[in-house]
């Protein structure tokens, strides 16, 4: 395994005026989220203040948490691009504990900063998705890999690290976006927590 599986992807395709309705779309829902939180960001609110007709908003996500979705899975492309190709000890070119240490408290980070648009992203009447955890689990296989830990069931293991990193996600689900954490990479305790975890996991290794 060489480098972590890149899931998301934008619909292949897409025509030129299309695209531009989606990115303008986007850029207004995100300008309705840093004035006014999630909760003023509706079909019929987006459609007003992009000047666009509701249908345009609703081909387009089809439900209030498909406006989410979309957002969420433009930041996940751009996380990605940070572990794949920038700079260590995130991206390449660190050790592999280093890698790893720093993968969590930047995913840590992400989460929390990203809390309020998680939550509003999930569709009641659909399951929680789990979508966003594909590229973490490959990635800390990768990495436990080529530290060459003598470690028994490193595909459990990996499994394990995953639902540790990715599990506290939704703890901030039901958060209050005026109550959640910082999301700065130093300091929050789930990322010292992260690190004394992959620190102790090397050690045994």
């Amino acid at each position: 395994m060489n480098s972590p599986v890149v899931p998301l992807g934008k619909p292949r395709g897409e025509r030129a005026d299309a695209a531009r309705n989606r990115e303008h779309l986007l850029a207004t829902a995100r300008a309705m989220i840093a004035e006014h939180g999630t909760r003023k960001v509706t079909m019929d609110a987006l459609a007003e203040r992009a000047g666009l007709g509701k249908g345009t908003v609703f081909r387009r996500f089809g439900t209030r948490a498909g406006i989410f979705q979309a957002l969420l899975d433009e930041e996940e492309h751009r996380f990605q691009e940070r572990v794949l190709s920038g700079p260590p000890p995130l991206g390449p070119g660190a050790g592999p504990e280093e890698r790893l240490i720093a993968y969590g408290r930047a995913r840590i980070a992400f989460l929390v900063e990203h809390h309020a648009i998680a939550r509003a992203a999930l569709d009641r009447a659909q399951p929680i998705p789990v979508g966003e955890v594909a590229m973490t689990r490959p990635h800390i296989r990768m990495l436990i890999g080529q530290a060459g830990l003598s470690l028994p069931h490193p595909d459990t293991l990996a499994l394990q690290l995953t639902a540790a990193l990715e599990g506290p996600l939704l703890l901030y689900l039901s958060m209050d976006e005026a109550t959640a954490p910082p999301a700065e990479e130093t300091g929050h305790p789930l990322a010292e927590s992260w690190q004394a975890l992959v620190e102790r996991v090397f050690q045994a290794g």
